[in-house]
């Protein structure tokens, strides 16, 4: 490959980071006091998978060390928005499951976060959105895929 090449792969990973270091400031200003984004992040990704998630899972899903995930999870747990189930195939486990608080606090958030959306809109037109977002899935496919594959990931 050549360094241009190369380059226009490092920029659009510069990119991406910027844009989640933005995307997380506004999202975080629509949390309330006390929450952050990979909190929310857990709740969102609960909504979406639907069934109970035991923490390891949550931990590998996330990429994040299991004592960080179960000290997120306690929060959302004290606060109400999930609550652990005794895991039917191991004891020792638990499964994580968003509550009916978990889900309203979720949509009020994502409601908050509409206004800033709609600003976005008038800018970038849904089309524009949605071919850019089947791209970056495309993309965010190979690299999960990937993980598995790549020996130095994690060293």
């Amino acid at each position: 490959m050549s360094d241009p090449e190369l380059s226009e792969y490092f920029l659009l990973f510069t990119e991406i980071g910027i844009l989640e270091q933005l995307s997380r400031v506004r999202l975080e200003a629509c949390l309330p006091a006390g929450f952050v984004q990979s909190q929310f992040a857990v709740l969102n990704h609960l909504a979406r998978i639907g069934a109970g998630q035991t923490p390891g899972a949550l931990a590998r899903a996330f990429q994040v060390p299991k004592t960080s995930m179960t000290h997120s999870l306690s929060i959302l747990e004290r606060h109400g928005l999930i609550e652990r189930a005794p895991h039917p195939a191991d004891r020792r486990s638990a499964l994580i499951h968003l509550t009916d608080r978990g889900q309203q606090f979720r949509v009020e958030v994502l409601e908050r976060l509409a206004r800033d959306m709609a600003r976005l809109a008038h800018s970038f037109p849904v089309e524009e959105i949605t071919r850019l977002r089947a791209e970056l899935e495309d993309l965010r496919r190979f690299l999960d895929q990937d993980r598995s594959a790549n020996p130095t990931q994690g060293e």
